[in-house]
């Protein structure tokens, strides 16, 4: 019979503390990838829109587009896409074989990356929100 013992509550919330970044790739590609889903539901609820006539649609996106929470969401989403593009050509690479024993770099390479590309993306989305 095997013997089971109580970790204890440090032990419980510590452990994110013994993340390598291989986990922590895993966490951000399946985090990144829920995001998309649930942006492609709200993505299509406006592009519903429509269906009622194009003003109605006009309307929601002059109304969305005006508001500055949205751009900052958008700038968000940018973030998403680029670090779950990124990391799935990452983990392409390694699944064809190629950078294997450097797998850390890459993943930090890929963050690096992203973050460029939104920082540099960021006066373009939220030019005039405010």
């Amino acid at each position: 019979m095997s013997q089971s013992y109580d970790r204890g509550l440090i032990e419980d919330f510590g452990r994110w503390r013994e993340f390598t970044a291989g986990m922590w790739a895993w966490v951000f590609h399946k985090f990144t990838g829920w995001v998309l889903i649930g942006y492609l539901f709200t993505h299509i609820a406006v592009l519903s829109t429509s269906m009622q006539g194009a003003a109605v649609y006009n309307d929601t996106l002059s109304g969305l587009e005006g508001l500055a929470l949205v751009r900052l969401l958008e700038v968000g989403l940018l973030a998403v896409a680029v670090f779950h593009i990124l990391n799935g050509i990452r983990l392409l690479f390694v699944d064809l074989g190629v950078g294997l024993e450097s797998q850390d770099k890459s993943f930090y390479a890929s963050l690096v990356l992203t973050g460029v590309i939104v920082v540099a993306s960021v006066p373009t989305f939220v030019s005039g929100a405010f």
